[in-house]
């Protein structure tokens, strides 16, 4: 059977190269049931804008690129007309979620607002507050990147980031915090509060928005993951589902866990109260952790028990 190609007419007359105009351009396809052979030129230019899914607005015409340096970005596209190689009943979805996109940082947005949205939440304004942080924050921007990029180098389950960024809960549901935690430190609590309850309901993750992360996140499984208000967790941490970062029943202040770079927390641990888990060290799945973990040490068991390191402490 012979294969069809979806072609793209685009005209523009700005000299902005990340401006999106959705009145001069257009996007046809003959796929049927066909294998379709996609025109990378033609989809991922940047120009295209509205095909079978809802207009763009305008706040999202123009997004920052100084972070598609590295062409995450490209590869990101790339893979989506991979993908649509194989299943072509999946262009349409591809070209809302991806193709249509200027930037990461506006399909993800879309993405995000998409999934949070209710009957009474509107996606569009949910897509323009996600949008607002991801402009304005260059940090959060950089943080979305190295968060794909060790979720794809280090869970053995991501086949690709294009199956990250719209399949991963884990993911999704760290980089909608990361919009919630700016609104709370804003002083936007109604706002923050209401994408935490959101991410909650959704994707099974409760992170309070005053929690600080770091980048290189995975969240693996992620269901079931709790972390408090005054926790700060490191870069390059991994923690798998059910893991609890809690307090001990104090009442305010400084209640949580900080959890240093590169530490993983299997599934199942509860990390309670205001202690340090040291820098590289991993928490055996099931554990109960009520004192400090030294860096580079391996800790298991209720209540947990160091298994490495040069201290012998019981924890």
């Amino acid at each position: 059977m012979a294969a069809c190609i979806a072609n793209s007419r685009c005209e523009t007359s700005s000299t902005d190269p990340f401006t999106l105009d959705s009145n001069k351009c257009q996007i046809s396809t003959r796929c049927r049931n066909q294998p379709c052979r996609l025109n990378l030129s033609n989809l991922v230019s940047g120009k295209i804008s509205n095909w079978g899914g809802k207009k763009v607005s305008n706040s999202s015409k123009t997004i920052l690129h100084d972070e598609d340096e590295d062409g995450l970005w490209l590869k990101i596209q790339e893979e989506a007309l991979h993908d649509l190689e194989q299943e072509p009943i999946l262009l349409k979805y591809y070209y809302s979620s991806i193709l249509s996109h200027v930037s990461l940082e506006s399909a993800l947005a879309s993405h995000l607002a998409m999934k949070l949205s209710n009957a009474h939440i509107a996606s569009d304004a949910l897509m323009e507050v996600f949008l607002g942080v991801f402009r304005e924050d260059h940090e959060v921007r950089r943080a979305i990147r190295d968060d794909l990029k060790a979720v794809r180098e280090r869970d053995p389950a991501c086949i690709s980031y294009v199956h990250c960024l719209l399949n991963f809960k884990g993911f999704l549901a760290c980089q909608a915090h990361r919009v919630a935690h700016k609104l709370w430190s804003q002083g936007r609590k109604v706002m923050a509060l209401l994408i935490q309850s959101r991410i909650s309901e959704v994707f099974a993750v409760d992170i309070h928005p005053g929690a600080k992360i770091g980048r290189g996140i995975l969240l693996d499984h992620a269901t079931g993951i709790v972390i408090g208000e005054t926790a700060v967790i490191g870069d390059n941490v991994t923690i798998l589902h059910n893991v609890t970062l809690g307090g001990t029943g104090k009442v305010s202040g400084d209640r949580h866990p900080k959890i240093g770079d590169g530490v993983l927390i299997g599934a199942g641990t509860k990390v309670l109260g205001s202690i340090r888990i040291g820098e590289g060290a991993k928490i055996g799945a099931g554990s109960v952790v009520l004192k400090e973990v030294p860096p580079k040490t391996t800790a298991v068991g209720n209540p947990s028990r160091l298994v490495e390191g040069k201290e012998k402490l019981v924890i």
